[in-house]
């Protein structure tokens, strides 16, 4: 049990490190997309939005796929899904078809979280959870740091860099298929279940209902300030600090290591003071910095700063484990996936929204705007239960099972 907490650790780590560098691959291509394809900024905002778009429809299906079929199919189905048409980038003839694909594209990148997130619940004894639910989705960051680092390489040619990083995902696709098993807590509900179907509608059903929607809403306001904020950040630093493309690329990869450590540091609290707790805190916090962030003007400041916003986002890695633990083995990728695709679905609504704002504003201060949503998921997330037996914050509210015959297993 113990090499199988390891290898799937690392293996969905891998996972979701290729699933973060597709989709802020986008956000450092975009001035060199925009400028070889005509696109006015507005045109930039849709295709992050159609990705975002593409992840919210990924919040049914992806759910639906890894609690009925298995958590390996579904993770194999989203990883090659969002590779094919990454790759397919490269010879995009037009704005309509990348549009299109960027769509599809977002369909397999969202199922990912689901997955990642189900596994890693699974696998690890509740005492751990924080740190290894946080450690696998502090792959997002690296992946957006090896963004960063590719773009820099590939860039003008966004075509080429398209190709080469949807066919590299052949790398975590072999590791899945190779050395993953499928999830003991899947097959032993599943054998449980009798080969009952499950649906979104479990996770909305009177027991559930209550802690769907707000984790739906606190995840939907957090991710609209976090993609508002990610998306033109590169643009933003371009356009209204002057940076050249090197220097962009180091600030960008400055911010995304301060959001590794925050990941990670934050994960370890998790699991000391509560999952619960610790995000409220990191909520208020991006809430509080990404303000000072954006009206800095200094460029030493600026790049000093970034790693302490990039710290408070780790919310983002906290939502793994526990929103998977606000739902039992038999709905858990369904729910989860339904609370944070949901969210980021909404969210697709940010880069669109947030360069209209910049018209009027400027990115400066539609990053402000930003803020305020952080500061508004954080009083949601207070009105959410408290998950998990930690040494000063025990279980509260038992998770209910859709099912009233059925054991509660988390």
């Amino acid at each position: 049990m113990r090499r199988t907490r390891w290898i799937v650790l690392g293996g969905c780590f891998l996972a979701y490190l290729f699933d973060a560098l597709e989709i802020v691959l986008l956000s450092m291509g975009l001035p060199a997309i925009r400028k070889d394809m005509g696109l006015t900024v507005t045109q930039g905002g849709l295709l992050a939005t159609a990705t975002l778009v593409g992840i919210g429809v990924s919040s049914v299906l992806g759910g639906y796929v890894a609690d009925n079929f298995g958590r390996k199919k579904a993770l194999l189905a989203s990883l090659s899904t969002f590779g094919v048409f990454t790759a397919a980038i490269a010879v995009v003839p037009n704005f309509e078809v990348f549009l299109l694909l960027r769509f599809l594209a977002g369909i397999g990148l969202g199922a990912v979280w689901s997955v990642v997130s189900a596994y890693a619940v699974e696998t690890w004894p509740e005492q751990h959870r924080g740190r290894a639910a946080a450690f696998v989705i502090s792959a997002f960051p690296a992946g957006g740091a090896m963004a960063a680092t590719i773009s820099g390489w590939f860039l003008p040619d966004w075509r080429l860099m398209f190709l080469v990083a949807g066919a590299a995902v052949v790398l975590p696709v072999a590791v899945v298929a190779i050395f993953f098993s499928e999830s003991a807590s899947w097959v032993e509900q599943k054998a449980y279940s009798s080969g009952d179907v499950v649906s979104v509608r479990d996770v909305l059903g009177s027991s559930l209902r209550r802690r769907t929607l707000l984790g739906t809403l606190m995840a939907a306001l957090a991710l609209f300030g976090y993609w508002g904020a990610m998306t033109w950040l590169p643009t933003y630093l371009t356009t209204e600090r002057g940076l050249d493309k090197g220097s962009v690329a180091l600030f960008v990869t400055i911010v995304n290591l301060g959001m590794f450590a925050g990941y990670n540091g934050f994960g370890y609290l998790a699991d000391h003071i509560g999952r619960h707790r610790t995000i409220v805190i990191t909520l208020f916090g991006v809430a509080a910095t990404l303000p000072i962030y954006a009206l800095t003007s200094d460029l030493t400041a600026l790049l000093w700063l970034g790693p302490l916003f990039g710290a408070f986002t780790a919310f983002f890695g906290l939502f793994g484990s526990y929103l998977g633990e606000l739902f039992p083995t038999r709905a858990r990728a369904t729910g989860a996936g339904f609370c944070f695709n949901v969210g980021r679905g909404v969210s697709a609504l940010a880069p669109f929204i947030l360069a209209g704002l910049a018209a009027s504003i400027g990115f400066q201060g539609g990053l402000v705007v930003c803020a305020g949503f952080f500061a508004l998921a954080a009083v949601v997330a207070l009105l959410l239960p408290r998950t998990g037996a930690t040494t000063d914050e025990p279980t509260s509210t038992p998770i209910a099972d859709p099912r009233d015959d059925a054991p509660a297993t988390v």
